[in-house]
């Protein structure tokens, strides 16, 4: 069986003259499973599932056979499988199972006629999938990476099986061959858990995703072209530490992609059903080994190793991608899992979870949500779109970025965690500035008062003794200080892969 391929809610937008565009809601909202474990959809071999504790999936609304469906979305795989009966669909006589780390769905291929985002395939191949706890009737996946990951393509044989965006692409020409998406953060006191998906349409205000750089996605050979998912090349200096550091130098990290030709830079695949992105041990160790109280673990509830970290330990690490910069929230940096640590004490976990080394592979790290709730992102599917032609433009993304204003992410991570400032190995005046701005400014609002104060005293003293001329200017007195003393102001700154297969172990991922 065809492996199917990766998950991602993140997702495309640039800008064209647009045509019967529309864009759904997508609603974040934490993710109640009776289980304790947390399978990932299909995707990447190797890494492993984490328990559900923390975790947030993104779905939407469809419709199928006139029924409202609620489905995660998922640019990492490819079908559309949906709980329950759908009206007046039709049985193909095939049957498709798409496999998970921790689990699997399988069922009958039926069509259907199938309203998304405003455009409408009359007979659209789904898998048809049982209830069961973990999935309640009403839920599903909607798929929306290439269609040379689909399994339900390749049981039904012909371009009637193809995934829900190549049918839509293909029907409708008038419609740009791009999606995007946006995603909210949950625990943000600023912004809203919510988001939006789009097709062939820019979401309103976010207009600069337009001139922002092509990066092309990196087409794997005909004998990986079932793997194929939306991956593209890091900047050879595209990870900066906490302390400022260039980490891929600092640490030689280098890319395990042999077709790669800058060995500096990363291939990443873009996912945000991973819930904690993947990255080489290398470069998780440089975000949080010189933190206090950091420690490489490996717990029960998060299957792999992870590092753990106090909660108010605030983590600032930047990605480059085109020559742009992409800053990570801090609340995206350390995460809550809502977990405590052997005595009791309530700890977090770094984000980017390091995974096994490999040799000859097709990608070197995956973004999951917690990369891509800090960029709008923009995928266009080119000539990813079955019968496409050679005069069709290469798959790109473009990226932009939305967590720009440092102040505004560290009031959030305040708020949210509080804050126990620590100075990174190597950081520069500046950093260390900002790791103690509360005492910074505590001090200087203090020392600014003692300096009034004396001002102020001083005043006094000579208004009531009168002016007097100093031993070492005789004969010439001091003129009285008839001006107020200037006011102070405080002043404020505020698991692993040898290719994408049809399970995956890595913590978490969205679809479970």
């Amino acid at each position: 069986m065809r492996p199917a391929s990766l998950a991602i809610p993140f997702l495309f937008g640039l800008a064209c003259d647009l045509a019967s565009a529309v864009r759904l809601n997508i609603h974040g909202r934490p993710r109640a499973r009776p289980t304790s474990e947390l399978a990932r959809r299909a995707g990447i071999v190797g890494t492993s599932s984490v328990s559900d504790v923390g975790d947030v999936e993104y779905t939407t609304d469809i419709t199928l056979g006139g029924k409202k469906f609620t489905v995660q979305i998922d640019t990492g795989s490819s079908d559309l499988w949906v709980v329950g009966d759908v009206p007046n669909a039709q049985n193909t006589g095939k049957s498709a199972k798409v496999t998970y780390a921790v689990g699997e769905v399988e069922g009958s291929i039926m069509t259907a006629a199938l309203d998304f985002t405003g455009n409408t395939v009359s007979d659209q191949a789904y898998i048809s999938v049982s209830a069961s706890q973990e999935n309640p009737d009403g839920s599903g996946l909607i798929g929306l990476g290439p269609n040379t990951g689909s399994q339900v393509s390749e049981a039904i044989g012909t371009s009637a099986g193809d995934a829900v965006l190549d049918r839509i692409f293909k029907q409708n020409t008038s419609t740009p061959n791009y999606i995007t998406v946006l995603l909210g953060r949950v625990d943000d006191p600023s912004e809203s858990p919510t988001g939006d998906i789009t097709v062939g349409e820019i979401i309103p205000g976010y207009e600069a995703i337009t001139p922002q750089p092509l990066l092309n996605v990196s087409v794997l050979s005909s004998q990986n072209s079932v793997n194929q998912h939306w991956q593209i090349l890091l900047d050879a200096d595209g990870i900066v530490g906490p302390a400022g550091n260039n980490v891929i130098d600092q640490y030689n990290v280098q890319t395990a992609v042999s077709s790669t030709s800058n060995k500096k830079q990363l291939t990443v695949v873009l996912d945000t059903g991973y819930s904690l992105p993947q990255v080489p041990s290398a470069v998780a160790e440089a975000f949080y080994k010189d933190i206090p109280g950091s420690q490489l673990v490996s717990r029960q509830e998060v299957s792999g190793n992870i590092w753990q970290l106090p909660c108010d330990k605030e983590v600032n690490v930047t990605f480059k991608f085109g020559g742009k910069s992409f800053p990570i929230h801090p609340l995206d940096a350390n995460i809550d899992l809502n977990l405590t640590d052997s005595r009791g004490n309530h700890v977090c976990f770094g984000a980017f979870q390091p995974m096994s080394s490999q040799s000859d592979a097709t990608y070197d790290a995956i973004f999951g949500m917690a990369f891509l709730r800090n960029v709008y992102t923009y995928i266009n599917f080119g000539d990813f779109v079955e019968g496409s032609t050679d005069k069709t433009k290469e798959p790109y993304v473009q990226l932009l970025s939305t967590t720009n204003n440092s102040a505004d992410a560290h009031s959030d991570f305040v708020k949210v965690r509080g804050n126990s400032p620590w100075t990174p190995e190597g950081a520069s005046l500046g950093d260390r500035i900002r790791a103690h701005l509360k005492l910074v400014i505590g001090l200087s609002v203090a020392a600014g008062l003692l300096i009034v104060g004396g001002i102020v005293a001083c005043c006094v003293t000579r208004r009531r003794k009168g002016p007097r001329a100093p031993f070492f200017q005789m004969g010439q007195t001091y003129q009285p200080l008839h001006e107020p003393a200037p006011e102070a102001y405080n002043m404020h700154s505020v698991g692993y892969q040898s290719g994408y297969q049809p399970s995956y172990s890595n913590p978490w991922d969205a679809r479970y």
